[in-house]
């Protein structure tokens, strides 16, 4: 009689996995495309599952913001060390970029969101250069205050718009190009961003981040490789805040609102910080909730907080990491 005995599914397999990326079967392969198969498809197929409900369909446009947000604080904390609370300032300044370009420059809808998202993050970058040399909740406090810095000097001096914003922003072609341009950019730059962190420059920001001394010390420009880590940042909430100008057909100081700062930090700390992909799980969970919420008036906030510190009391390692460890125990019978 054949005797059996369990073992786990990755035993063998994330050995030659690691670095020769060796596959023996159809069944290894869907064990490692199966996750990342199922997050792309289901986010694919959002828009259809809400087809008859156009208020969840825009909540999803803003969940994939927000998802872009978390995923550039994700990167800069966990990977570079930089702590930014300047979400708010990126969405802004792309956002207003764009409703330039669309508006006063005349630019299409397909050719001011590119340029607004990256002259965007290069203005966002020559912002924050000077506060490169801070470290830890000094940097943080800083990137905290350009957006409402911002805010107050539209208003005084009465530009862009002032306090009604710029109008007239042209809006997306039809409902299609408004969900699909938001979900293929964020599944871009999400195996973008782990594809850059996994590369030698990858490694020499992780080296920044936990000893800059010795990475100075090795001969590499420590600052040029933190304005690197910040543009690249930059180009990723530059791209939502212009999405949300188009949108929302308009551009104003709503789009420095401090939500933009709050909610990517708390999506990174429910999803899992390092992990690039629990910022758009964290995201997923915490804007739809926040609409859900909405019924219960002022009182939300009180269930938000609690929900929110029972997943970091709770699951403090966040649900990625969570869900990526119980991935990796599953097992199977084989023979002895």
């Amino acid at each position: 009689m054949e005797q059996m005995r369990k073992e786990r599914i990755d035993r063998g397999l994330k050995v030659r996995t690691e670095g020769l990326y060796a596959i023996s079967s159809y069944r290894e392969i869907l064990y490692l495309m199966g996750p990342r198969l199922l997050l792309i498809v289901g986010v694919l197929a959002l828009p259809f599952i809400f087809e008859l409900a156009p208020y969840w369909k825009r909540v999803i446009n803003i969940m994939f913001v927000y998802a872009l947000l978390a995923l550039s604080f994700d990167f800069l904390a966990n990977y570079v060390g930089l702590v930014c609370l300047g979400g708010a300032f990126l969405t802004g300044v792309g956002g207003y970029f764009s409703a330039i370009y669309n508006v006063y420059l005349s630019f299409p809808t397909y050719l001011a969101i590119p340029c607004a998202t990256i002259t965007g993050a290069a203005f966002c970058t020559l912002c924050l250069i000077p506060c490169l040399p801070l470290r830890g909740v000094y940097f943080a406090i800083v990137t905290l205050m350009y957006p409402l810095l911002f805010t107050r000097i539209i208003e005084a001096l009465d530009i862009l718009g002032g306090t009604n914003g710029i109008t007239g922003v042209d809006g997306f072609a039809n409902q299609y190009v408004e969900h699909y341009i938001i979900i293929l950019v964020v599944i871009g730059f999400l195996f973008a961003m782990r594809r850059f962190v996994n590369q030698d420059i990858g490694l020499v920001l992780r080296g920044v981040k936990d000893n800059d001394q010795s990475v100075r010390a090795s001969g590499i420009d420590v600052t040029r490789m933190k304005i690197l880590a910040v543009f690249v940042a930059s180009l990723i909430g530059c791209f939502g805040g212009a999405y949300m100008a188009h949108l929302y057909m308009w551009a104003g100081i709503s789009l420095f609102a401090l939500d933009f700062s709050i909610i990517p930090i708390a999506s990174v700390v429910i999803g899992g910080g390092g992990t690039l992909v629990g910022a758009l799980i964290g995201s997923f969970i915490l804007v739809p909730l926040s609409e859900i919420l909405r019924a219960f008036g002022t009182f939300r906030i009180v269930i938000y907080c609690i929900i929110l510190t029972g997943f970091i009391v709770f699951k403090s390692e966040g649900l990625m990491i969570f869900m990526q460890r119980k991935y990796h125990q599953f097992e199977r019978w084989v023979k002895v």
